[in-house]
């Protein structure tokens, strides 16, 4: 019985937690789309942000021909990848997982890797004689971006649209309606 209000205390913290997430401060869009306002570079590479702001503020979000991608500063690094992970990555929280830096969706816990885009999964096998938990692949489900750092500038590359991703479904489907196409 002790076990099962633990569960549901725990639960009711997590869903007040992803409240004010959602409800908390909102992301300042720093750029609209390449043709409203994100400056194009000659060598097609795209201005985010200053490197001390973003360094500063640990992440911010931009759009690039109206595709939300988010920038981290983790642990020294730079990331850059879709903002929408099946909904809202921005107000996720960044975990080491298996020593990889991931985002921890706090809708669905799904774990990316900021380094690949990979998708993390904890399962077993079964035929071992006494199955353990192990880190494992899903794929890469998240659309990453090359970044570039010049003068204290940060810049991203183009993405390769070539090339399909899980989240490239998600973020095409907040670029035509925002919130509302996705359901909040």
């Amino acid at each position: 019985m002790l076990d099962l209000i633990i569960l549901s205390l725990h639960f009711f913290i997590c869903f007040l937690i992803s409240i004010a997430i959602w409800y908390g401060p909102k992301e300042v869009d720093s750029h609209s789309s390449s043709t409203g306002g994100a400056e194009v570079q000659s060598d097609g590479l795209i201005f985010i942000g200053k490197e001390d702001d973003i360094k500063k503020s640990q992440r911010i979000t931009a759009k690039i021909d109206g595709r939300e991608i988010v920038v981290f500063y983790h642990e020294g690094k730079f990331h850059a990848l879709d903002s929408r992970c099946y909904r809202k990555i921005f107000a996720s929280v960044i975990s080491d997982i298996d020593g990889q830096a991931c985002i921890v969706c706090p809708w669905h816990n799904f774990k990316i890797t900021l380094e690949t885009g990979e998708g993390l999964y904890e399962g077993i096998n079964p035929q071992e004689p006494s199955p353990t938990p192990k880190w494992q692949s899903k794929g890469v489900k998240q659309r990453i971006y090359k970044l570039t750092i010049d003068n204290g500038n940060v810049y991203v590359s183009p993405p390769d649209l070539s090339v399909s991703f899980d989240s490239d479904y998600y973020a095409e489907k907040f670029k035509q309606g925002g919130e509302l196409a996705m359901g909040k």
